[in-house]
């Protein structure tokens, strides 16, 4: 560098400052506005509303790509994209005013308008779920404002003496246009550092008013009473000991802290009971309505139903087994009067989200409305205080959680929530089978070895599963009880192996005899199929 160039580190030094304080404008608004949504019924975190907007605007490769790629952590990932955008974004404002103030308010300002648009426009948007996104947008301007002012301009050496540069004219004019007029306070250190702290500590009211939120809404879900013994009582579940001695191969019930969570809410309802009801409407006879207790006291039954998500991939997780508790579907609606002329039932949620599928379903009449999962209340992430739950429909179509309303129409009438975006209107759940043990690209010891999984084809029945080993001939696996046609089966093969590497291919047969489709589909519109194939090492 020479005797005329101006010392580098501070030009970074003002634009890692001014960074900074974008940065801390930007959370104090955001906190804001997320302690106004926490504390105000109807009003929408700022993030949340963005966040809620680009779940249903993404196109559904996007959606499968989250889904494939994240798992059921799809919405953990969102958003921590979206702060590291909201980060970017905030320090490039910060830095952007270190010498125009109006950029950084143009820029606040369009960010608190494209919040307030989406929390607006959204499915539980409207006036009240926006202002919090205008509450942030007004917040963080002024703490940008105020914060510059308190930092004042960064102090510059002059040239060399001696020397005339224009180039240090040039800055010296530039840091001029920052310098404070006649009556401006300029607070200097102190200042800065107590703006500072007037910052941080309002994102951290932010923050404490969503976990106290979050902590009020668990105190309701562990007030819930004891939930009522179903009339009629399943069996213990008691698979056949040969499989389920394996530590390691999927149990037939899915622990509820272990069961898969696919849904389109960022932030899980957290429903009060007091004030929550459930109607039945559309094509009845009369309308009725539900109060939670009034579900509590009509005759319940337990069924065992496997759940799985259409983004299942051939091989994947998906899925889970539970025992569930609540009033069969048929009742409900027989109750309202169901017209015969209905074709569609379409269950709805408390953020407004809905899912089709066609009254044939009920034929068998074990579709519920759920309010326990395996022994207790529903948890919040699984749709307390009700969901639907249908077997042999993928998720998509029927297991509306959050439940508010079940209302009976036609097919024609009424597309749910995936329809439009490119999901199949009927969505029967394709038989399949799985090879859970051993993993994929393990190394196991040679010799006996054991080979397990699960296999599904509800509303009919697993009847048979047979296991390749490279290209040997099939043979038939060893089948668990079957428990109930609309629960996955475990099954086991006993396999002699040999050093070397090895692939080993699973296929299922239903009740009827018709056996799993080979051919690899992608799961979309309406689930994969295809037989699961996985690389094992024996050394």
């Amino acid at each position: 560098m020479s005797a005329l160039e101006p010392p580098r580190h501070q030009t970074v030094l003002r634009r890692r400052s001014a960074g900074f304080i974008g940065l801390l404008a930007a959370g104090a608004g955001l906190s804001a506005g997320e302690l106004l949504a926490s504390t105000v019924d109807g009003m929408l975190s700022p993030v949340i509303g963005v966040g809620n907007r680009a779940v249903d605007l993404a196109p559904p490769p996007v959606k499968r790509f989250a889904i494939a790629t994240f798992g059921t952590h799809d919405k953990q990932a969102l958003l921590l994209g979206m702060g590291a955008a909201i980060a970017v974004f905030a320090i490039a404002v910060g830095v952007l005013s270190r010498r125009r103030r109006m950029v950084g308010i143009v820029g606040l300002v369009s960010f608190g308008a494209l919040g307030a648009f989406a929390a607006a426009s959204g499915r539980t948007g409207g006036l009240m779920a926006a202002i919090p996104s205008v509450v942030a947008a007004l917040v963080a301007i002024v703490a940008l404002l105020a914060i510059m002012r308190a930092a004042g301009p960064d102090p510059v050496a002059g040239p060399p003496a001696g020397i005339v540069d224009p180039v240090w004219d040039r800055i010296a004019r530039e840091i001029a246009d920052d310098q404070p007029g006649a009556g401006d306070a300029v607070l200097g250190r102190r200042g800065f550092l107590a703006l500072g702290a007037v910052a941080t500590a309002t994102m951290a009211m932010g923050g404490s008013a969503r976990l106290l939120q979050q902590r009020t809404a668990d105190r309701v879900k562990r007030a819930v009473r004891t939930l009522p013994r179903a009339g009629r009582l399943l069996k213990a579940i008691s698979p056949t000991a040969e499989v389920t001695e394996l530590a390691s191969v999927t149990p037939f019930i899915t622990p509820n802290k272990d069961f898969y969570r696919i849904d389109t809410a960022l932030v899980v309802p957290k429903i009060d009971t007091a004030n929550w009801t459930l109607t039945v409407k559309g094509m009845v006879t009369q309308e009725r309505t539900y109060t939670y207790d009034d579900l509590l006291a009509m005759d319940l039954v337990e069924q065992d139903i496997t759940l799985t998500c259409v983004s299942n991939e051939v091989g994947g997780i998906l899925m889970g087994n539970a025992r569930w508790l609540g009033i069969p579907l048929a009742v409900l609606l027989a109750d309202a009067g169901a017209d015969p002329a209905a074709t569609q039932i379409v269950g709805r949620s408390v953020d407004d989200w809905s899912a089709g599928f066609p009254t044939a379903a009920l034929t068998r009449s074990k579709a519920l409305v759920a309010i326990g999962m395996n022994g207790e209340p529903l948890p919040f992430a699984h749709g307390y205080p009700a969901r639907l739950v249908v077997p042999g429909i993928y998720g998509y179509a029927s297991a509306t959680k959050w439940l508010q309303t079940i209302e009976l129409t036609t097919l024609e009438a009424v597309d749910g929530y995936w329809v439009p975006r490119g999901y199949s209107k009927q969505a029967p759940i394709k038989m399949g089978s799985r090879i859970d043990v051993p993993r994929g690209l393990t190394t196991v010891p040679a010799g006996k070895t054991a080979v397990a999984g699960i296999a599904w084809s509800q509303t009919v029945g697993i009847s048979r599963v047979e296991v390749k080993v490279d290209n040997s001939q099939w043979e038939a696996a060893t089948l668990a009880d079957e428990v109930d046609i609309d629960t996955w089966r475990q099954w086991k093969y006993e396999w002699d192996a040999t050093v070397g590497q090895h692939e080993i291919t699973v296929r299922a047969f239903d009740a009827n005899g018709k056996l799993q489709e080979e051919q690899r589909v992608a799961p979309l519109p309406n689930g994969a199929t295809g037989w699961h194939q996985t690389l094992v090492f024996v050394a």
